[in-house]
């Protein structure tokens, strides 16, 4: 596989029990896509660590319900049917929603930035100097929602002059096949490549030399 890159690392995408536990998500994916998901996550993730890539995980976290009701579009859904209806609450300190799903982290190897604040990685957290200091040109993306951070995180990454990834069988929204689908193409046509993950394995394995943790 022809691949313009060097150096991969894998970014989760709020693999959070916020968003994956029935339990306790206050913005919840439909019950099947979230186990899917996070089986998918978990197969694909220990293949990943086997061949040596970095993994990063991002999380949402807010000291407040202020951070969050900031963005006025958001304040405009808080308690209502939306599915951002939830907004005042969601991962606000303290919530086990914040958690990572069990079987996603391997604290030996992975990285974790827990300060991630809107749909946009980059912005507000150190994932550019993780990055940078790991010497990584390639992101994989994998997480929920496919239409607002992962759509918005492969945007911006496309526009820092990363060769952007995402992991089609490893994310997911929770509004629903359409508009995960409408992302998919979204990125497809314009900022980066679509793959399954048997296929983003082979841009690891085969084509981008791994870099050693962050």
């Amino acid at each position: 596989m022809t691949f313009p890159g060097t150096r991969a690392a894998i970014v989760t995408i709020d693999l959070h029990r916020g968003h994956l536990d029935p339990t306790v998500a206050t913005m919840p994916l439909a019950p099947d896509a979230a186990r899917r998901i996070v089986e998918a996550n978990r197969s694909f993730l220990a293949a990943a660590r086997g061949l040596g890539a970095p993994i990063i995980h991002l999380l949402t976290r807010y000291r407040t319900s202020a951070e969050a009701l900031a963005n006025p579009f958001w304040a405009s859904r808080a308690d209502t049917s939306d599915s951002r209806g939830n907004v005042a609450f969601h991962q606000v300190e303290p919530s086990e929603g914040i958690e990572l799903m069990p079987g996603i982290l391997d604290p030996d190897h992975d990285s974790v930035i827990d300060t991630k604040k809107r749909y946009d990685c980059f912005v507000g957290t150190d994932l550019g100097f993780v990055l940078d200091v790991a010497g990584v040109d390639t992101l994989l993306l994998t997480g929920v929602n496919t239409n607002s951070c992962v759509l918005t995180t492969a945007a911006v990454a496309s526009t820092r002059d990363y060769s952007v990834v995402v992991v089609s069988d490893c994310v997911d929204s929770m509004d629903g096949a359409e508009f995960h689908h409408a992302a998919l193409e979204c990125i497809e046509r314009a900022f980066g490549w679509v793959m399954s993950s048997g296929e983003a394995l082979e841009v690891i394995g085969s084509t981008v030399a791994p870099s050693r943790g962050p």
